[in-house]
């Protein structure tokens, strides 16, 4: 009897349903966890966290005082203590406390971080008065007031003068602005011009047209961009006096005293008097400057806002220009070829482009879109540039042409899947009342195969806006924080080279000099790239859920 109602209920493919189930609730709960790992390894960063004082001492040696954040604490055997270079004496318990101390002061520890012996910190205490500063160079650095200058005169001195501090800072970080516009926005327009000017110059050579005349108009509009340059290095000279006219002495705890110019501070904390909501403040605060800000210090340090949007604007050229080449690939395929053996191989040649290794489409378009079809373009409207190439180098267009071509495939099919569920009976009515098969192929076989479309095209996004090796190849850099978009005609450069959240990643992540720097900011980028894919996502799944309810009742 046992042995009847096992079979049966084998036949009735519930031992399948419940695999199934399994499976999906191991992928949903292994999803989850990965993303709030990143979560909260990559969004803790962020935090101002407090400064630990405490007494080190090694065995055997004076202890001395260390000063940091405290990172990370970890349980470790003393064999591996001892084979990490850890004076562990024989005897003792068998698992020690190894802690990792961000103790910043690069310049007098030569590192910025340090383990050390938990068992071996004595005297812990978080004394209000410890200041953490931000700089723009060589990481944080940790210490005690001790003056504050203005032109190399002490105007405060101790705690007196951290409300002073702050206001000054207040005014380097404006002054900090207008040299960010005068250098990236006027100085740039300028130089674009001048640059400009040489290359007509060049091709009026090239032509045999460079007259006295045109050489005249030349020269006059070079003199007036040489006089606005001028006037505004004139200005540049005058802020950067006015930048560094600060500056900050502190001393850290080994006795040591640091002058620091208030130009190279971003920002000044004591975050052991702070309260917990002037931390969330900070905490925000932060939070907006990676997004916001460009990189520093080999990208682990600073924000990624050239990366963001490097890949936001490369991802929706892609979906640009691969949705026309896509559907009208599939509508071909579907409504006007023959179906015989060269279709089929023609569509299981799509659906093996659709397995190629990302890499392989990378040396595809480096091959052909930047050497064959960039050098092309390059001789022929561009030869007064040369041998300085325009197109003929890796650049957005090419990075997204690449993405376009490996995505292509995902489009064609999601699209022919969604003409072929189409009735043939709307098609036939549409016949039978005089339509053309033009028109109805576009007023209503189209309409309604719009949401498969969109489904092609969020897998497409999908899929591109996370590759990074054939990026590596047609474009994509470690570090370019001039935006593709600026106020420069023609506005959009094309031949610019960009920046990528999932190239970012792996620079970060394995090429950065400073590990343990950038480890938080490679899950606080990898959260970021999740978001980002999600956003498009959402944004492509709104709109083919309305073209779906808009469309329904043609169905029936």
């Amino acid at each position: 009897m046992k042995q009847q109602s096992l079979k049966s209920w084998y036949k009735s493919g519930a031992p399948g349903v419940w695999m199934s189930a399994g499976s999906v609730s191991i992928a949903v709960i292994m999803t989850i966890g990965l993303l709030l790992l990143i979560s909260v390894r990559g969004l803790g960063y962020f935090w101002p966290a407090d400064l630990l004082q405490a007494s080190y001492q090694i065995p055997g040696q004076a202890a001395h005082l260390i000063v940091g954040e405290l990172v990370q604490d970890e349980e470790v055997t003393r064999v591996r203590l001892k084979s990490a270079g850890f004076p562990v004496p024989e005897q003792g318990p068998e698992f020690m406390t190894r802690d990792l101390i961000k103790v910043g002061n690069r310049e007098v520890y030569g590192s910025d971080f340090s383990w050390v012996i938990g068992e071996w910190l004595t005297e812990r205490s978080y004394p209000q008065d410890l200041v953490a500063l931000e700089r723009r160079e060589w990481g944080n650095f940790y210490g005690y007031i001790v003056s504050l200058k203005e032109s190399g005169k002490v105007i405060a001195e101790g705690q007196a003068a951290w409300p002073v501090l702050q206001e000054r800072l207040a005014r380097v970080n404006q002054l900090s602005s207008r040299l960010a516009q005068l250098e990236k926005k006027d100085i740039s327009a300028i130089n674009h011009g001048l640059e400009q000017l040489r290359l007509q110059t060049r091709k009026l050579e090239l032509k045999g047209l460079l007259d006295a005349t045109a050489q005249a108009d030349i020269d006059a509009e070079r003199a007036a961009l040489e006089a606005r340059y001028q006037a505004l290095e004139g200005e540049l000279l005058s802020l950067h006096t006015e930048f560094d006219r600060d500056s900050l002495v502190l001393r850290e705890v080994g006795g040591e005293e640091k002058e620091v110019s208030l130009g190279k501070i971003v920002k000044a904390l004591q975050p052991n008097s702070m309260s917990v909501f002037a931390k969330l403040g900070t905490y925000f605060h932060n939070l907006w400057s990676f997004l916001s800000d460009d990189p520093r210090e080999a990208n682990t340090e600073g924000g990624i806002f050239p990366a963001i949007f490097g890949t936001i604007m490369m991802t929706m050229l892609m979906a640009i220009i691969v949705t026309p080449f896509g559907v009208l690939a599939a509508v071909y395929l579907r409504e006007y070829a023959k179906q015989n053996a060269l279709t089929r191989i023609i569509r299981i040649a799509v659906n093996n482009l659709a397995g190629v290794p990302a890499i392989v489409y990378g040396v595809f378009g480096l091959g052909f879109f930047v050497y064959v079809l960039g050098g092309s373009l390059d001789r022929l409207f561009f030869p007064e540039a040369l041998p300085a190439p325009t197109f003929g180098t890796p650049g957005l267009l090419w990075a997204s042409l690449t993405l376009a071509i490996l995505a292509v495939p995902v489009v064609i099919v999601a699209t022919e899947e969604g003409l072929a569920r189409i009735p043939r009976a709307l098609r036939e009515g549409s016949l039978a009342l005089g339509a053309t098969k033009s028109e109805t192929l576009w007023k209503i076989v189209l309409p309604m195969a719009t949401p498969a479309m969109m489904t092609g095209l969020i897998l497409a996004v999908a899929r591109a806006a996370g590759e990074v090796a054939p990026l590596m190849l047609v474009g994509v850099v470690k570090l370019a924080p001039a935006l593709p978009v600026d106020g420069n005609y023609p506005y959009l450069h094309f031949d610019q080279k960009i920046m990528h959240l999932g190239f970012h990643i792996f620079d970060v992540g394995f090429q950065s000099p400073n590990v343990e720097a950038a480890r938080p900011l490679v899950f606080a980028t990898a959260m970021l790239l999740v978001l980002v894919i999600a956003l498009l996502n959402i944004s492509a799944v709104t709109l083919r859920n309305h073209l779906r309810e808009k469309y329904k009742a043609l169905d029936h």
